[in-house]
């Protein structure tokens, strides 16, 4: 079975050795010292102020909306995971779809000024696949509008953008360390930023709003992780170069069988500019029918992509519909193929070979 990811996993000697640690300091959670170590590592890595570890990058989105003092309209993107949009929803925001740039599958800069109100108060754009926003189309609307910027960073860790790590940029970034993630924690997340206040209230909002063991700064929740996934952390961290090499190397073979081959198959477009993580690799079809054609081939053969992402956002019950063509035609042809350290040459050899053999017949 080859399924769309899986997870790295460390040598277990490594991890054993940290649980040792952690079983003979008897100190499970808040903030040990596996959690502020590799605190210190990612914010070294990132280049951040600050960077403040989390249970996961819902919890991280919801901290920074609310952090930063986010009321009313957010505009959105509607080509992300579906947390991007419940984060807004669940902080009591509305989310305003823009479409996406039919290239990049970012959202479209030209389209957020015309759907700034004066209930807007950010904009929360996506990274998808790790692919930059116009950050600075982005940067110069918000500043002209008195808008905060939030950046999902799920899908960006270890990717550059001219010169520095993408996650610097925006009022704050959040992050995902899920399991399926290039970089994971097992389960975790995090939020850069590079405000000494706003980053002092992101850390009290994520533990209860403590300050100390008797009084509070304010409002917070429960969002804080434990030693064991920081010892993850710390464990995988190291091998980060070396996985987004492997990724690269796959990436490029798919490319090479797939790519200027006749076959009716694109990639998205990465920025001039961009150091890329090969966090994923998405391909866009001609159209829904070739896609089903080669997903239902790839089953067949034990080969599971996944549909990332469909349906858009902008179709959940929960949310105002917006017209986005763009955004809905683009979720019915792209698909996410098997991508990830341990996937071997044949096994990228073999999903190409049914997928040119479907699409060839399909023509």
């Amino acid at each position: 079975m080859i399924n769309v990811t899986k997870s790295f996993l460390p040598p277990l000697e490594t991890y054993t050795k940290m649980l040792e640690g952690i079983w003979n300091r008897a100190y499970l959670t808040n903030n040990g010292p596996l959690l502020l170590e590799l605190e210190e590592k990612l914010k070294e890595y990132f280049g951040a102020n600050h960077f403040i570890f989390l249970n996961n990058g819902t919890s991280a989105l919801q901290i920074a909306i609310k952090g930063l003092g986010i009321t009313g309209e957010v505009i959105t993107t509607p080509f992300s995971y579906v947390a991007t949009t419940s984060s807004i929803v669940w902080e009591n925001c509305e989310p305003v779809f823009a479409d996406i740039n039919k290239e990049s599958l970012t959202i479209d800069a030209s389209l957020i000024e015309p759907l700034i109100t004066k209930k807007t108060s950010a904009i929360l754009a996506t990274h998808v696949y790790g692919i930059p926003c116009n950050i600075e189309a982005i940067d110069k609307i918000a500043k002209k509008h008195n808008l905060k910027v939030i950046y999902d960073a799920a899908h960006a860790f270890g990717v550059n953008y001219k010169g520095r790590p993408l996650v610097n940029y925006g009022d704050a970034s959040t992050l995902s360390f899920h399991a399926t993630k290039l970089f994971h924690t097992t389960e975790g997340g995090g939020i850069v930023a590079n405000d000494d206040q706003v980053a002092h209230r992101f850390g009290y909002m994520r533990n209860f709003g403590h300050k100390g063991q008797e009084d509070f700064w304010g409002v917070g929740i429960n969002a804080k992780n434990s030693e064991f996934h920081a010892a993850m952390g710390l464990c995988v961290f190291p091998y980060v170069e070396e996985i987004i090499k492997k990724r690269r190397e796959l990436s490029e073979l798919y490319d090479e069988l797939l790519l200027g081959k006749g076959l009716k198959i694109t990639r998205p477009l990465i920025p001039e500019g961009t150091e890329p993580n090969y966090a994923y690799y998405p391909v866009l079809f001609e159209n829904e029918g070739a896609l089903l054609s080669v997903r239902d081939s790839l089953n067949a053969e034990y080969v599971y992509p996944r549909r990332y992402f469909y349906p858009g956002l902008s179709n959940l019950n929960y949310v105002k519909k917006y017209a986005v063509p763009v955004s809905d035609e683009t979720s019915h042809r792209v698909l996410c193929l098997p991508l990830y350290y341990d996937l071997e040459n044949d096994q990228v050899k073999r999903i190409c070979q049914v997928i040119t053999h479907v699409l060839r017949f399909k023509s």
